[in-house]
């Protein structure tokens, strides 16, 4: 989960103030970002203006522009969401384009943190040898980081297979098992810190036999990079990796359409919200799917869900996206969500959800 998200899911408080801005990796597109930010800074303190008293503007505005001092546009990516209240100030960066919005709630507005979840396919690629290993964590076919500490790591295996000492083929295979040992050992520790799957990138014979020796085989795809890359750009084997990964991708979510085309068939499904959202707080509710895209002012009064305007999205007791509410409400029961391309939903004017039971 974003880190972000985990940290203001579950925020309740009077004027959650939500930024959402596209934004751009480079220059001379990025210096318009910091004009562009003040534009939806504008549009914060007049929607104050109409609902809060003087002292909690003031106090809003001051977490808002100290938070806007501490963001360097040359570091940007495809969007920017900034999130303020009274207690807390904190930016994040997303790897996917966004629709310009500026959002007062009781609550953060997580839509597209949840949506980049979906968007954005995080992994790591162990890049392995019988004499070294190496660990990338990227995303789609970018490059995140590579890892330090234990990695780069090294076997003394060669060493040994010229020093004459060592010649047995059993010697030899038993030290490449225990170097792939310790490889699996320090990919693990990562693993538990930070869940991604692993894609392995070696060798076939050094993939299966890298599987043979691993602790807990959850999460390794079924498939690797069969290639020598040890010494390659990091940037190199991702992109070779990602073309692997986004067909495994492409897959699951050929799966999730299958679910919800089973789903509505077996009747187990509903496409009008405010059923959606009484089954919701029944816990009946298992996966919510969702064009992208698709946003709805509307308001919730009496447990009742009514659709308005987007001009009469500014007004006050007005819900800015109730789908981004709903959205939230099912991860709280412990459901899920899945975004769909455009036109996927279109019988059922782009939302719906799949039923527990």
């Amino acid at each position: 989960m974003n880190p972000t998200l985990k940290k203001i899911k579950n925020i309740t408080a009077d004027h959650c103030i939500t930024i959402i801005m596209n934004s751009h990796r480079t220059r001379p597109d990025s210096l318009k970002d910091e004009v562009t930010l003040k534009n939806h800074i504008r549009t914060v303190e007049q929607r104050l203006s109409s609902d809060t008293d003087k002292r909690t503007r003031a106090k809003l505005m001051d977490q808002l522009n100290g938070l806007v001092e501490n963001i360097d546009h040359s570091h940007n990516l495809d969007s920017l969401i900034l999130f303020v209240n009274e207690d807390m100030a904190e930016f994040t960066r997303l790897r996917i384009p966004v629709e310009d919005r500026v959002v007062i709630d009781d609550n953060f507005a997580t839509r597209d943190l949840v949506r980049a979840m979906h968007l954005q396919t995080s992994y790591y690629v162990l890049v392995l040898s019988q004499e070294k290993a190496r660990l990338i964590e990227a995303m789609n076919k970018e490059v995140v980081q590579e890892w330090g500490d234990d990695f780069p790591m090294e076997t003394t295996l060669s060493h040994a297979r010229y020093s004459g000492e060592h010649d047995s083929d059993s010697h030899q295979t038993n030290l490449i098992d225990e170097f792939f040992n310790r490889v699996d050992k320090s990919v693990q520790k990562v693993k538990n810190s930070h869940p991604l799957p692993l894609l392995v990138c070696s060798v076939h014979e050094n993939y299966h036999r890298f599987l043979n020796v691993a602790d807990d085989k959850r999460g390794i795809f079924e498939t690797h990079l069969n290639s020598q890359r040890i010494d390659e750009k990091a940037e190199s084997i991702v992109a070779e990796a990602w073309k692997i990964v986004k067909d495994h991708t492409i897959e699951q979510n050929n799966l999730r359409k299958a679910e919800l085309k089973k789903a509505v068939s077996n009747n187990q499904f509903l496409s009008d919200s405010n059923d959606i959202w009484r089954a919701i707080h029944a816990g009946r509710i298992k996966t919510l799917f969702i064009e992208q895209g698709l946003f709805q002012p509307a308001i919730l009064k009496d447990n009742q869900i009514t659709y308005v305007s987007d001009e009469q999205r500014n007004d006050s007791d007005i819900i800015d996206d109730i789908y981004d509410e709903m959205i939230e409400a099912n991860m709280a029961y412990g459901g899920e969500v899945v975004f769909l391309p455009k036109g996927e939903l279109i019988k059922f004017n782009g939302f719906g959800a799949v039923t527990r039971y």
